[in-house]
């Protein structure tokens, strides 16, 4: 007996040496890090990437922008206003408990209540359960985009999130900014657990045992993510070695890694616009369009994608990049100097007025350079600009709230698709559908949100590319925003971390493939 047990003591040493051999640890500096554990309380690129690692989509977008099967193994459509999904069997949770279709239907119901979520979701009607793994997902009316938002449902464990927590609250209370049960704990089905979180300081993630992608090549069991604010000192922590990936990587610093013999630039184009939103009902002067057309021709986003972005991104006229099907080739950036003292001169500002401006720092690259070459700009035109930047974690409490005359905004289109971007940013604010979430300027145009809503279930791909080029001439011809660019990507890794492959233009990397080598 005694040589018996000695014999199964060796083997367990011996397993338990390989296994460490074979973990590998990777080190990742963000410019910051989750505001939450829960993935429906906060709809942000953060929240997003955070959700591909410890979450799992029914489906999900591949690097040449297709659909792929993720937690739904197939689907096909049975009517307009119909997709049927097929789960795969045996997905466990973190908790040990399986993926069904009831935690689906959950999760939806869920989306629905969540105030980012909601205009994403205002086109769904409800999940049928057929069997414990196939559901349908049915529509109001016939949407042209269903699968493709299909990517941003991540079903939640629902047998872990019912009931109440020691305060007495619902598990599954959902509040912004709010210390719920489901902002501190979470069951998903994704590679990665969190074994330590301390917010603003550091998260810590193991691989997930019982993770039920057993295809997967990726060979990292542990992330630690430290979020890392300063663009000098995230780029220090890569050049010394501290960490093994850095995102994003300031344009200043290209060439530096790029050249550097232990490290790789790996850049990627982008679909996200970075935009100010000027606030009409704050500030009267925003009412008059010519000011708005003042300000839209004041500022030189060509001028900062040179000198600031080092070329790292393009200036925009419009919402919609070339590929999106609202583009319209004609609307161009429109700097003319002359032209904008001239509109406030009409308008009757000559002397100009001062504002407030409020944009993050740490969130949308060069953020807070760009926020003072528009200052310098805006002077050019007799406005003053009072300007305070702030870190994302603090920066979307205060666009909830509207806090200044003048904020920056940058949206990636959920659905790779044009109507997203008014939806979240242009609509006429609407608590109720969620409309305008992000409309920090209170524009409002009902022909806009008239054109938006008919594209949401037009079929027809000409007719539809017609309604949201519409849509971006009058916002151009409007002024309803400032459009500055589409920013670029780019990633700082160490030559043994082979992150291309992981990457896409969502900027959503899926870390549970990734693979270091020795």
């Amino acid at each position: 007996m005694t040589s018996l047990r000695c014999f199964f003591a060796v083997v367990v040493l011996v397993v338990s040496l390989v296994s460490a051999a074979q973990a590998v640890t990777l080190k990742l500096a963000y410019a910051a890090d989750p505001v939450s554990l829960d993935p429906h309380e906060q709809l942000s690129g953060g929240t997003l990437q955070f959700s591909h690692m410890v979450f799992d989509p029914l489906v999900r977008w591949t690097k040449d922008q297709q659909i792929e099967p993720r937690l739904a193994e197939s689907w096909q459509r049975i009517d307009a206003y119909t997709l049927r999904f097929k789960l795969r069997q045996g997905v466990r949770f973190h908790t040990g408990n399986e993926l069904t279709s009831e935690d689906v239907r959950w999760t939806l119901e869920r989306l629905q209540r969540s105030v980012d979520f909601k205009p994403v979701f205002a086109m769904f009607e409800k999940v049928r359960v057929i069997d414990q793994y196939t559901f349908d997902l049915i529509t109001r009316n016939p949407y042209p985009l269903a699968l493709q938002t299909a990517t941003y449902i991540f079903p939640m464990d629902s047998r872990f999130y019912t009931g109440v927590d020691e305060k007495g609250l619902p598990k599954a209370l959902l509040r912004k900014h709010g210390n719920t049960f489901a902002s501190k704990h979470l069951s998903g089905t994704g590679p990665y657990l969190v074994s330590h979180r301390q917010q603003g300081v550091r998260v810590e993630f193991d691989r997930f045992a019982d993770y039920w992608d057993r295809q997967s090549q990726g060979n990292v069991s542990r992330i630690i993510l430290t979020p890392i604010k300063s663009d000098p000192t995230r780029v220090a922590a890569l050049l010394s070695g501290d960490v093994d990936v850095i995102s994003p990587v300031p344009p200043n610093d290209h060439v530096r890694i790029r050249n550097h013999d232990r490290l790789d630039l790996v850049t990627l184009p982008s679909t996200r616009i970075i935009t100010l939103q000027l606030n009409q009902q704050r500030r009267k002067e925003f009412r008059d369009l010519r000011v708005r057309q003042a300000i839209v021709n004041a500022i030189n986003n060509e001028g900062i994608v040179k000198k600031i972005m080092k070329g790292f991104a393009t200036a925009a006229g419009q919402q919609s990049p070339k590929s999106f099907v609202g583009h319209k080739e004609s609307l161009k950036p429109r700097y003319d100097l002359k032209r904008a003292r001239q509109l406030m001169k009409e308008a009757g500002y000559e002397s100009g007025f001062s504002v407030t401006m409020v944009t993050p720092n740490n969130r949308y690259v060069n953020d807070a350079k760009i926020a003072r070459a528009v200052v310098s700009m805006l002077a050019k035109i007799n406005i003053q600009v009072d300007l305070r930047t702030i870190p994302k974690a603090q920066f979307w409490a205060e666009l909830d709230a509207r806090s200044a005359d003048i904020m920056m905004v940058g949206w990636r289109s959920d659905t790779e698709d044009s109507a997203n971007f008014s939806e979240f940013l242009i609509m006429c604010p609407n608590p109720e559908t969620g409309a305008g979430q992000y409309n920090s300027g209170s524009y409002c145009n009902p022909e806009v949100d008239r054109l938006v809503m008919q594209s949401s279930s037009e079929i027809d791909k000409d007719k539809r590319r017609s309604q949201l080029q519409k849509v971006e001439q009058i916002l151009y011809d409007d002024a309803a925003f400032v459009p500055l660019h589409w920013q670029k990507m780019a990633w700082g890794v160490d030559k043994k971390v082979k992150i291309e492959p992981v990457l896409n233009v969502m900027n959503l990397p899926y870390l549970g493939d990734l693979v270091v080598t020795e």
